[in-house]
Order: C-alpha cells, then sequence, then structure tokens
C-alpha cells in the first residue's frame, strides 16, 4: 500500500499508527468498499462515529482476500472487527441481473472490478478468523441486514441460512446502525464478548439453548395457518417464524410458508410495534431483536457534522490498473446533501423497507445549510448542489401523525395503488428549505435528482412545490420511475397506477409550458417483474409507442435478497393475498433469461437488434397483426 499516511484519514497502515501513537486500535472496520471519507460511505460514517465516542478506529478497504496477511495490517483490535459487504451486495455489485460478471465497480480504485470477492461477508469473515483466533467479529452492512434472516439466494437459486450462520461470525447489525454501534460498543467495551450480546435493538444473535430465549409464541397459529395470526400476539412475547428446514425444500408447500414467514418479518419492521423474532435453523435459533429507533434531526445532524475530509484516501490517488484514479462513486454525492432518510413508499422490490424502515428522519435546515456553505468552499465546486434528497427526496416528515406514536401500520401500505387516506402531504417545508440553499452565495443551481416521488407530489393540492421543482431544480430532464405500464404489475409492486403517472406526466408539460421552458420526462422501467408476462411488457410497449418514447435503458428484475418482489420471484406467491381457500394466491413470474429478454426486447423495440425478439415475442402472443405498428412498411 502506497503513501498511505494521511493524518485527517482513520488509519489504514501501520505507519498512520505509529503516526498516530496509537498501541492497539479498538475498532478495525473491513470493508468490501474502497476507503471514502465521507458520510455516504458507510464505514467512514460509523468510523467517525465510534471515533467521536472515544474508541480508535481503523479501516482496511478492499483487502486481497485470498489471504489472511491482508487483514493483519491494523494488528488485532481490543474490541472487534466489524465487517461489511460494502454500499451494495457483494453479488449485485459483482453480477448484473442476468447474472453476468460487470466490468467495473464504483466503489473501487479507479471503477476496477473484482476487488471483492462474491459473499464477501462470508470470505471477510473466514479470512479474519485464520488470521485471529477468538477475536470479536460483528457483521453489518447492507449485504448482513437483508441476510439477516433465511433468505432466497438468486446466484445459487436455493434458500440460505442467516449469513450469520455461514460466516460464523460472533453478532449480527442490521439497518443503519449508528444506534446499535455505540451501544454494542459500550458492551464489548464493559467486558462483554460479541456472542453473549442480547437485547440490543438492531442486533441479531443465536444461541444453541432454547431456555436462552424470550418468550414466544408460534407466528402462524398453532393449529392452522391464519394469515395475520402474528398481528394478534402480545407485542411482549416473541414470535417464532417458520424453521429453515420448513422453508428451505423446494416444494409447493415449502415456498407457501416462506412466503408467509416474509410478510411475518415485513410486518416487523418498525421500531415500534415490532416484536423480537426467533427462526429455528437445525440445532440453533437466530433470534432477531426490534430494530433500532430512528435518528432525531439532532443525532442526523450530528452525524452528517462529524470531520469528514469529504475525499478518498490519498492512495488512490495513484493509478489503478486500467490508469484511473480515485473512486468513482464519490462523485456522485460529492456535491449532494442527504437531508432524510426511510421511506413509506416501501416499493416491492427496494431493499429501504426492511434496511431503512418506513419511518423518516430528517436533518434541520441549519445542519443543511453548514453543509452546504461547506461545499461552496470545496476547490472543484462549480455552484452546483446535485441533489438534496434520500431514498424519496419529496419525504421529509412522517407519513402521518400516527406513526410517531404506533410506528408504521404492520398491515397497510401508506402510498401504491391506494394511498392511505391519512397520509399527510405537505411540501412546504421542503420548499422553504430549496430556496434557503438557493439563496446562499455561491450557489447556482440546486437540482433534485433522487427518486422523486411524483405520486406524493400529484396528491398534494398546492402547486408551489411542482412549478418551484420546474423552474429552479430541473436541467432539462427530471428522471422518475413509473416502473411500468399495468395497473396488475404496479399493484404487485407498490407502485401508484399507470393513469397517475399520465395525469402527472401531462400537468408536467403543462407547468413547463406556462414556465417557457422545454424540459422532458426520463421514465424508468422494470422489465420481468413478477406479475409482468409478455402481455404486460406488451401493453408497456404499445404505451411507449404511443408517446414516441423508448428507454435507452430498462432495468431487468434483480432478485436481490430481502425484498417482497424477490420473496414473489423465488415462491411465485403473493404474501399479501390470501384467495378463498385460504392459500395465498399465485403471481406470475418470468423464469429464465430467453423470456427475460423476450420482454426487455419489446419495451426497446426499437433497437435494431431487438427486432428478432419482438417478432418472437408477438407471435406467441398471438398478435403479429402488431408488426406494421413497432416497425411500419417503408420504414427501416
Amino acid at each position: 500500500m502506497l503513501d498511505c499516511m494521511a493524518v485527517d484519514f482513520l488509519p489504514v497502515c501501520k505507519d498512520d499508527l505509529i503516526e498516530r501513537n496509537i498501541q492497539e486500535l479498538d475498532f478495525v472496520f473491513v470493508s468490501a468498499d474502497g476507503y471514502v471519507d465521507h458520510p455516504s460511505f458507510a464505514a467512514s460514517l460509523l468510523g467517525r462515529l465510534l471515533e467521536a465516542n472515544g474508541y480508535t478506529v481503523g479501516i482496511i478497504a478492499q483487502p486481497d482476500f485470498h489471504s489472511a496477511e491482508s487483514f493483519k495490517i491494523l494488528g488485532r483490535p481490543r474490541l472487534a472487527f466489524l465487517v461489511s459487504g460494502g454500499a451494495m451486495d457483494s453479488m449485485v455489485s459483482n453480477y448484473t441481473a442476468n447474472n453476468k460478471p460487470r466490468s467495473e465497480d464504483v466503489y473501487a480504485h479507479g471503477g476496477c472490478a473484482w476487488h471483492r470477492p462474491d459473499r464477501a461477508v462470508i470470505q471477510y469473515v473466514a479470512k479474519i478468523r485464520e488470521a485471529y483466533k477468538g477475536v470479536n467479529i460483528v457483521i453489518g452492512g447492507i449485504e448482513a441486514s437483508m441476510r439477516r434472516t433465511a433468505h432466497y439466494d438468486y446466484w445459487s437459486n436455493t434458500v440460505k441460512h442467516s449469513v450469520l450462520f455461514d460466516s460464523k461470525a460472533d453478532l449480527l447489525m442490521y439497518g443503519m446502525g449508528e444506534h446499535a454501534m455505540l451501544e454494542v460498543a459500550s458492551l464489548l467495551k464493559s467486558g462483554v464478548s460479541a456472542r453473549e450480546i442480547r437485547g440490543v435493538r438492531g442486533t441479531c444473535w443465536y444461541t444453541s439453548k432454547k431456555e436462552e430465549l424470550p418468550p414466544f409464541e408460534n407466528a402462524l397459529g398453532v393449529t392452522a395457518i391464519e394469515d395475520k395470526a402474528a398481528l394478534k400476539v402480545p407485542k411482549e412475547k416473541a414470535l417464532l417464524l417458520p424453521s429453515f428446514e420448513s422453508i428451505k425444500q423446494n416444494t409447493p408447500e415449502a415456498k407457501e410458508l416462506y412466503a408467509r414467514s416474509y410478510l411475518i418479518q415485513e410486518q416487523n419492521t418498525d421500531a415500534i410495534n415490532a416484536h423480537v423474532l426467533i427462526e429455528p435453523s437445525e440445532n440453533r435459533y437466530l433470534v432477531q431483536e426490534p430494530p433500532a429507533f430512528p435518528l432525531t434531526t439532532q443525532e442526523f445532524d450530528s452525524l452528517y457534522e462529524l470531520p469528514f475530509t469529504r475525499a478518498w484516501h490519498p492512495m488512490y490517488d495513484n493509478p489503478a490498473e486500467n490508469g484511473k484514479t480515485g473512486i468513482p462513486a464519490l462523485s456522485e454525492v460529492k456535491f449532494s446533501l442527504a437531508s432524510c432518510r426511510g421511506c413509506f413508499g416501501a416499493c416491492s422490490f427496494c431493499a429501504i423497507t426492511f434496511h431503512q424502515g418506513r419511518r423518516i428522519s430528517a436533518r434541520s435546515h441549519e445542519s443543511l445549510l453548514r453543509e452546504a456553505e461547506l461545499l461552496t468552499h470545496d476547490k472543484d465546486f462549480k455552484g452546483y448542489i446535485h441533489d438534496v434528497g434520500g431514498p424519496s427526496a419529496n419525504f421529509r416528515r412522517d407519513a402521518c401523525e400516527a406513526q410517531k406514536v404506533r410506528g408504521a401500520c404492520p398491515d397497510k401500505d401508506c402510498m401504491g395503488v391506494n394511498p392511505c387516506k391519512a397520509v399527510r402531504v405537505d411540501h412546504s417545508e421542503y420548499v422553504e428549505l430549496l430556496r434557503k440553499l438557493r439563496a446562499l452565495p455561491g450557489v447556482k443551481k440546486v437540482f433534485i435528482r433522487s427518486g422523486l416521488r411524483f405520486d406524493y407530489l400529484m396528491m398534494d393540492k398546492d402547486e408551489t412545490f411542482f412549478r418551484e421543482l420546474c423552474e429552479y431544480h430541473i436541467s432539462g430532464q427530471l428522471k422518475v420511475a413509473p416502473e411500468h405500464v399495468s395497473n396488475k404489475v404496479l399493484s404487485l409492486m407498490r407502485k401508484s397506477t399507470h393513469e397517475l403517472y399520465e395525469e402527472f406526466a401531462e400537468k408536467y408539460e403543462k407547468i413547463n409550458h406556462e414556465l417557457g421552458k422545454k424540459q422532458y420526462l426520463v421514465p424508468y422501467y422494470i422489465a420481468g417483474h413478477p406479475g409482468s408476462g409478455l402481455e404486460e411488457a406488451l401493453e408497456t410497449a404499445l404505451y411507449l409507442k404511443k408517446t414516441g418514447f423508448v428507454p435507452d435503458q430498462v432495468q431487468d428484475f434483480y432478485p436481490t435478497p430481502g425484498s417482497l418482489s424477490t420473496c414473489m420471484y423465488y415462491t411465485g406467491l403473493n404474501p399479501h393475498s390470501v384467495n378463498a381457500s385460504g392459500k395465498l394466491e399465485e403471481v406470475y413470474v418470468a423464469r429464465g433469461a430467453h423470456e427475460r429478454k423476450l420482454q426487455r426486447a419489446l419495451l426497446q423495440f426499437n433497437h435494431s437488434q431487438n427486432k428478432p425478439f419482438v417478432i418472437e415475442a408477438l407471435k406467441k402472443l398471438n398478435r403479429i397483426d402488431l408488426m406494421n405498428v413497432f416497425y411500419p412498411r417503408g420504414k427501416k
């Protein structure tokens, strides 16, 4: 490792420890991402938080996973190794939705691929165990969070154990981790080993002793499978999930149990109303404590105002094997402001519900203005704040007042095809924040790019935000995510109706016309989502043809761990819908690369290489009469 010393960064090598006169670190983070000292990168965020609370912390970023020696460069930590697969699940980072190896990794030096192993959490823990016998190991991050219980793994096409078991780590932290991290650190400091930690919100632990379990009831009922049995159990009792053995088999019965287990877990993602969950797994029990409470505004502000350098470590100034320098992912966030966390939109294919939850945390105007002013002094700042948002940019408060007392409803959606009538819609505070940011000296433009919810925007009877969005916060194009045209598919996605999107598009065009601006919508679509067959793909293709917009990019549905859509993909069942016989409703699933390719081709019918696949799809649908719609005679 060249030129590792950089006093303003967390230690990354022995020379850094000597420079700081540190004999032994309290914690060593091992991350599958390159080291960028910015609050958008989890190892840096939690590392700075621990540092601010008096602990010494070092970072081993993207170690050579072939050798245990790479995990010894900072020595054995006094309290624990903290292991993360990075900002993305390592399998998602390494492979496309069609299971092809990726050619780049924006979280790696120079953007070079394959600096992280497949199943990074498991491989890193194995090497640490090889390097240091008996050391405390705590796993966390999105990879551990979304694989915290038994889960379907797309790449092996099997149901796998909790990653806590497969990795042989001592403790798992799920969710965003700040509260759990400080509580776990305090317990470790007091002499409690990681394997003995119990009762910390936002963690999973395991035991082979039934007597160590809290009082529990069977989540599915004793004599019969009941869809809402878990909701009737007193909160003081834990819920017993179906065992790993009962859901791992590739049988209809096991898949039904898998789907019902998923539903119970989804119903227990809110800190206020969640139960402890217990999942038997062979001769062990995985115990998931309730989620940690969301950050308060004061905590959120303090966290993001820790002394980050907001740069990649200088060791990445040297060219990588492709001749490029730096960590490309930094460019996406360097001049952006994270204003909120959580999302009550709860899209089926998204990890946010399981990872961050549906409750909203938001930073204060004052904190965001201080950060924005800091950005204006950066030598590379050109006057443009690239984003002010979060998972959903225009969610800066809980969906309703009741959530503050009762938590997010475990059996009701806030948004989707039929939004809850209790949802409060008010953009006035967000408008005020954006106006303050626009008025800062040195700021030319403030953009909004992160997941704007057009359905929530359309629920607002006050047009002020919509008009100011078009007038001040777009540069020619606004990216939105209708995802599909079929309302049947949109309902399974928990998205708003296609008709609402059309109303939004019409209003967007009208407001821009009134403002004298030529600005366009760039909608995103997903091909191959559960519920979507060739007929639904054709419905979308015909709409795209009618509107004259054919997307350059279409996302193939990616069954990532822990999402509702992945549960539907694996089981072919909708956990939220029970038929007359008490069984879960079946959902059509496009399996195999070929049908997914046909659906994608329909959505991008204007690409010449897709024409044979479009013809094949039309023949399968007995709609060859539509050939002239997509490929008019006389035109190439």
